[in-house]
């Protein structure tokens, strides 16, 4: 597939106990579907050729042998179909039965792979059929008439990807053989299991995959049976999962009757991202081990991609809304705290536009005072109106002020910047970016001032999204003695108002801050129109903050080209914006953020909240002249 995605599929397939016959049948049809679907890699359940619940039938030559017979079945009927497959059985091998997963692919064995950590719990005595093939390395043996690879050390490689087999309880081994298989290079996980269902024990399966899958920065795909395995004492009700580096990306419906199969795309390119720039994970790399690898001569296949594209990669998912924008807003006032705690400081001056970062700022001055035990009358808000200030932000300010508490300023702009402008001798109807700039200036210097008047400093109100476009005055709003708002995107600050208007606010206060988020953003510095309304809209100059702060995940994060931005934004956004829109904006993002690094190159201090910072003290050092041509030529091959 483009740009590093691999489909992939989980299967349970429908299954009688002890009849292998019956089970390839139903497995061959589970192949070609996924097949058909483009899949380059189909797993099944620990076992599924006899089921895993054979128990003493295991020891009958006569299982063993129609066992071998229904895996020379499937590996004929599916010949023609180019996808491999990983199937789960029981192997005769020197007079010892293993528990194994055989990776097939066009009618040839490609490998077998042993289970190495056998379980013996009160309903599952795998040590009494099964030997552990943790000491099987790399051999050769003949099964279906072809001399194959066995051993618990093999992995494979195609032209798409890297993977490599474990079995069941090889994951909840203390360290996994897949720790292995990740340092040889393995960059997804398959693991046939028969795993039973009893009460929570889901969850803990669920984050046992997510928690290795991160840990290993893998993608992990998990297959474990369902409906037919024997119920004497125990149920299995299915479960397939798709992990990438510990995100969720597809699961199947547990207790179903019938067969079914999921489907994902793994993205291989982000994990080898993500692999280049973990220094612990790429010091762990140089660590020789004695993993053999097996190629195989698969190119791909071109399929749609299905996987869920998050269009707003920064806001927490609903149910951890309130968990994270807890965590987040303890961050930023802890932040704010040590600050003023090192500068035995306690007093703090912000400006107040009526606007959603100048709201969020004061929000957590208030927070980070009511923690401290200091009067909220300490912290002195300004509001500063200047030509583009309209009644609306106007107002919301001022209510915001008083029901906070705080000491109110008002301090007018507008003649200072007249006199600015008749000593420059700029003309007050030219409305450009001397006419703006001056006025965010005069604004960062009563800030300052008054400081100096309270001995207290300056909380910065801008955010990450303006930082990456460069959406600030140089030393004016760009510069304070601390931001509290510099780790947060736009589209996260506007969900954390609305979360606290929702969940921390009396009805007054909650009713500013709802038209606060509801209000268009915009610097105001423009004149309003003829109505009052705010006639300078940001989001209409620079464009859409949600795609911005896509762009800015998906550059910095997961350092994807903008060919391949482009490509997922077209599918996250799709009905939103079109093909053109989201070109056009890309191209105003990569133009800004590398021209305005030198804004960033001089950040105020500032707490990182996410994965993603623009600190040229920590996360992102890059050259103020670094040229972006190169870029834009990756996006104009689309």
């Amino acid at each position: 597939m483009k740009y590093g995605f691999v489909k992939v599929a989980a299967a349970i397939p429908s299954v009688k106990v002890a009849d292998p016959a019956y089970n390839a049948k139903h497995i061959i049809n589970q192949i070609k579907e996924a097949a058909e679907n483009k899949a380059s890699v189909i797993l099944f359940p620990e076992l599924c050729i006899t089921g895993y619940t054979c128990a003493d039938l295991f020891q009958q030559d006569f299982l063993l042998e129609s066992s071998e017979k229904a895996l020379e079945t499937i590996i004929n009927e599916t010949a023609e179909h180019d996808i491999i497959s990983i199937l789960g059985m029981p192997l005769l091998f020197k007079s010892a039965i293993y528990n194994v997963g055989v990776v097939i692919r066009k009618g040839e064995i490609l490998g077998i792979v042993p289970k190495r950590y056998l379980p013996n719990y009160s309903e599952f005595y795998e040590q009494r059929w099964f030997r552990s093939g943790k000491d099987i390395i790399s051999r050769k043996m003949i099964l279906c008439g072809q001399k194959a690879h066995f051993g618990c050390n093999l992995t494979f490689r195609t032209k798409e990807l890297s993977f490599a087999v474990e079995l069941c309880e090889d994951l909840w081994a203390p360290v996994p053989k897949s720790a292995d298989f990740v340092q040889a290079g393995a960059e997804v996980i398959f693991n046939l299991s028969a795993d039973n269902d009893t009460m929570g024990k889901y969850n803990y399966v669920q984050n046992l995959v997510k928690v290795h899958s991160s840990q290993c920065i893998c993608g992990y795909v998990f297959s474990s049976c369902g409906f037919g395995e024997s119920t004497t004492d125990t149920v299995f009700g299915g479960k397939c999962l798709i992990y990438e580096m510990g995100e969720k990306l597809c699961e199947a419906e547990r207790f179903r009757f019938e067969p079914q199969i999921i489907y994902s795309e793994i993205d291989i390119e982000h994990i080898r991202s993500a692999r280049r720039t973990n220094m612990t994970f790429a010091s762990f790399m140089t660590q020789e081990n004695d993993i053999k690898e097996i190629n195989i001569d698969a190119e791909g296949h071109e399929a749609t991609l299905t996987r869920h594209i998050n269009r707003i990669p920064f806001i927490p998912s609903p149910e951890e809304t309130d968990k994270q924008c807890n965590e987040i807003f303890a961050i930023q006032t802890m932040g704010l705290a040590k600050r003023l705690d090192h500068a035995g400081c306690k007093n703090v001056v912000v400006g107040i536009s009526g606007g959603l970062d100048s709201t969020l700022a004061v929000l957590v001055c208030a927070g980070t005072f009511k923690q401290l035990g200091i009067p909220s009358e300490n912290i002195t808000a300004v509001t500063m109106p200047g030509f583009g200030t309209t009644d609306r932000t106007y107002n919301n300010a001022m209510a915001l002020m008083k029901a906070l508490g705080v000491t109110i300023r008002e301090i007018s702009i507008k003649e200072a910047c007249i006199n600015h402008f008749n000593d420059i001798g700029h003309d007050i109807n030219r409305h450009d970016v001397t006419y703006e700039n001056s006025q965010a200036r005069e604004r960062t210097q009563i800030l300052m001032d008054i400081a100096n008047q309270v001995n207290g400093m300056v909380v910065g109100t801008g955010d990450m999204s303006e930082l990456a476009l460069g959406w600030a005055t140089y030393n004016g709003d760009h510069m304070s003695m601390y931001g509290v708002n510099s780790g947060i995107p736009k589209t996260l600050v506007q969900h954390l108002v609305k979360w606290i208007a929702e969940n921390h606010s009396d009805s007054t206060v909650k009713e500013t801050l709802i038209d606060i988020v509801n209000t268009p953003i915009s610097p105001e510095l423009m004149p309003h129109d003829e109505n009052g309304n705010i006639k300078q809209k940001t989001e209409d100059l620079v464009g859409p903050y949600e795609l911005h702060d896509f762009f800015l995940y998906n550059m910095i994060k997961n350092k994807f080209t903008p060919e391949k931005i482009q490509y997922l934004a077209e599918k996250a956004f799709e009905g939103i914006y079109d093909k053109e829109t989201i070109y056009k904006w890309l191209t105003t993002f990569i133009r800004r953020f590398f021209v305005q690094q030198f804004k960033r190159s001089c950040l105020p201090d500032g707490p990182k909240v996410s994965d993603v910072s623009l600190s040229p003290r920590s996360d992102w050092k890059m050259p103020s002249d670094a040229s972006f041509e190169s870029w834009l030529d990756n996006i104009n091959k689309i």
